[in-house]
């Protein structure tokens, strides 16, 4: 399911099905997953509409109970905020449990400092830029991934959803290395400074070929998840022969689109060293420059 902690779109039926769930299980609910992946902040939404609605998910304040119900979930950037199993009752004998994030192997956020993570991790809703990309072309996802058309491919459309202070630079891929060795931590961000001794800390880069079949021009055929820093979308006709560079052990996968007709709402120019939004606009309507990217 997909669902918005911010907006609450999705959270009401999932919470429903999740109840309807346990009550036929005679379970509790526990909310599992990777470290970072928004647990408490889905937790710390419930809580908020507990508090204004107490029984709009069933929940009722109780003597002895009132503190769970009073403060909420601490949420932070950094992995592992949330250290022990945190007990929420949704009444009706029911509870839900907040638990400790999972440390995934491979996931890119273990690498990074407290600053940098401040970057990776979205505070603010993301909006997502697409490129047109050439075979022998690539695109810098700040100094920490390269996403790269390669072989005979024809021109394919990638649109990147990543946090909007991650710095996006399109380049010649033979210029690349040299480009990102130069300006890492300066113009390419993140890492921060001193930015080579950081792209040495995190780990020189390893590369992963794929093929993608096109899907046609009005939505993508397939994502390209990096671990830890966000997806890509693909778009385009016939097959793309995509290189991603990614620092020695951290995971990709390809997987279907989950947000596949956003492509053309995300078009982008590159010009004078910056993306700009070819609409001049984001989704919520307002005039945007260069959204955030070099």
């Amino acid at each position: 399911r997909l669902v918005s902690c911010k907006t609450g779109f999705g959270v009401v039926g999932m919470m429903e099905k999740a109840k309807s769930l346990a009550e036929e299980m005679e379970c509790d609910i526990y909310v599992v997953g990777a470290a970072n992946a928004g647990k408490s902040t889905l937790v710390n939404y419930l809580l908020d509409e507990a508090r204004s609605k107490r029984s709009k998910f069933g929940g009722k304040k109780r003597a002895g109970n009132a503190n769970k119900w009073k403060g909420s979930v601490t949420t932070s950037p950094l992995p592992g905020t949330t250290l022990e199993f945190i007990k929420i009752e949704l009444g009706d004998g029911k509870c839900l449990y907040d638990t400790p994030g999972l440390l995934v192997p491979g996931c890119l956020t273990e690498r990074l400092t407290p600053a940098e993570l401040k970057i990776v991790v979205p505070k603010k809703k993301v909006e997502p830029i697409t490129f047109r990309i050439a075979a022998g072309k690539c695109a810098l996802v700040g100094g920490l991934a390269k996403i790269e058309l390669i072989g005979d491919s024809k021109p394919f459309l990638f649109t990147f959803f990543v946090a909007n202070e991650i710095k996006l630079h399109l380049t010649d891929s033979a210029k690349a290395d040299e480009f990102t060795k130069k300006h890492a931590g300066k113009f390419l961000t993140p890492p921060l400074e001193p930015g080579p001794e950081r792209i040495e800390e995190i780990g020189e880069f390893e590369y992963h070929d794929i093929e993608i079949k096109g899907d046609g021009w009005k939505q993508a055929a397939a994502d390209i998840t990096l671990r830890g820093l966000g997806w890509v979308g693909v778009t385009g006709a016939g097959t793309a022969h995509v290189r991603i560079g990614v620092p020695k052990g951290i995971g990709i996968t390809v997987r279907p689109p989950l947000m596949p007709f956003d492509v053309w709402e995300a078009t982008a120019k590159y010009t004078g060293g910056r993306a700009v939004r070819k609409s001049g606009k984001s989704r919520s309507g307002k005039r945007r420059r260069g959204v955030g990217r070099n």
